[in-house]
């Protein structure tokens, strides 16, 4: 149902725009839906872009410095700045035309439903009755 893409990006330091860094995700199952939860601590909601086409998922988000212009001296600065991304290829079992997102608390969070025909559901068994074999008869 859902495929990560670029497994060793974690290797590369930080975000720009021509190779974003990861965004942390854990993806989960809950019944009829597929719950993907990413780390986007500090930022606005409207700082995250979120766009299925086809059956790709990509989430992007750009962190800036949050300090003011002007006589700024810049100490220490250990929290990740810049472009942050995801992507994601999702099965055709999901139904990517009623993606829910939901930001709280740093954490975004899409809930896409699995669609109609990859539900799972009872096969009814059918045959004919017999009547059992009598020995004898």
């Amino acid at each position: 149902m859902l495929m990560r893409t670029d497994p060793y990006r974690e290797m590369f330091g930080p975000g720009t725009w021509s190779r974003p860094a990861p965004i942390p995700m854990d993806a989960c199952r809950t019944g009829r839906e597929v719950v993907l939860s990413f780390d986007l601590p500090g930022l606005t909601p409207d700082a995250i872009e979120i766009s299925v086409e086809r059956n790709v998922l990509t989430v992007k988000a750009e962190r800036r410095p949050d300090h003011p212009g002007g006589d700024v001296r810049t100490l220490v600065t250990e929290r990740p700045l810049g472009v942050f991304s995801r992507r994601l290829f999702l099965g055709d079992g999901l139904d990517t035309e009623h993606v829910a997102a939901d930001y709280e608390a740093g954490v975004l969070t899409l809930r896409i439903p699995v669609a109609e025909q990859a539900q799972p559901r009872q096969i009814p068994v059918s045959g004919a009755a017999r009547e059992p074999d009598r020995l004898g008869a």
